[in-house]
């Protein structure tokens, strides 16, 4: 997956050859799945997230921030929220992360290098398992960059959808302040629609650097948007 350069290729004009692949036996499908199957035979990062060996097109929305605001350093140690199928965690491996804790309600196929929880992030004790899991009572211990591309599902009014991402994202940035490291990093999915201003307020607080992302892999017909925020203050009383 890593080019002789030694950077992670992307997809280029070999998968855009492969666009206006026509979908057979349509019939057998809703309309609603045809359009979803048509756009993932015709997507040039779906065709090169399969050529490369990553577990999901996702894997290049990560690969373009981390280029972009340089969050996987080497010897990181990284939590993945909402990890299934696991292209972030193979992302974060790949790029010298010492230590990979993948969570999800999902059973995920293993992945060399990342380690895999079934669970819920909400749960109580989570933090602390964590927390144990990347360095014990070592006051260092804490994870280097917190990740979550975890949305709702969805239930196609709009509105709602942008209320409730957001709140599970509100969810996921206070489990990241319970630990992370000083100087640590968290990077969430958000959709554009006005309510994700209300995270701001919360993350300059916490953080000295927050910005919004939207990378090309996104597709541009989403109204996906990723906040990135670094260097973390530290989990005492928001100044």
């Amino acid at each position: 997956m890593v080019g002789k350069s030694g950077k992670t290729p992307s997809p280029g004009a070999g998968a855009k050859r492969g666009l206006a692949v026509r979908l057979r036996s349509a019939r057998s499908h809703s309309p609603a799945s045809q359009r979803w199957l048509a756009r993932q035979l015709n997507d040039p990062y779906v065709a090169a997230a399969k050529a490369q060996g990553w577990r999901s097109r996702a894997a290049f929305k990560l690969i373009e921030m981390d280029d972009r605001y340089h969050l996987l350093r080497k010897g990181a140690r990284v939590i993945d929220l909402g990890a299934a199928p696991g292209g972030w965690s193979q992302v974060a491996v790949q790029r010298g992360a010492r230590q990979v804790i993948g969570l999800d309600l999902l059973a995920i196929d293993p992945v060399p290098g990342a380690t895999f929880l079934a669970g819920d992030f909400n749960d109580a004790d989570m933090p602390a398992r964590l927390r144990a899991l990347l360095g014990g009572p070592d006051p260092a211990g804490g994870a280097d960059l917190v990740l979550s591309d975890m949305a709702p599902n969805t239930t196609g009014h709009a509105a709602t959808d942008h209320i409730r991402i957001v709140a599970l994202t509100e969810l996921a940035l206070d489990f990241a302040c319970q630990v992370l490291v000083p100087g640590g990093a968290f990077v969430a999915k958000v959709f554009q629609g006005g309510a994700e201003r209300q995270l701001l307020e919360p993350l300059k607080r916490r953080f000295t650097t927050v910005r919004h992302a939207k990378p090309a892999a996104s597709r541009k017909e989403s109204s996906e948007l990723y906040v990135v925020a670094t260097g973390f203050r530290g989990a005492g009383p928001a100044g």
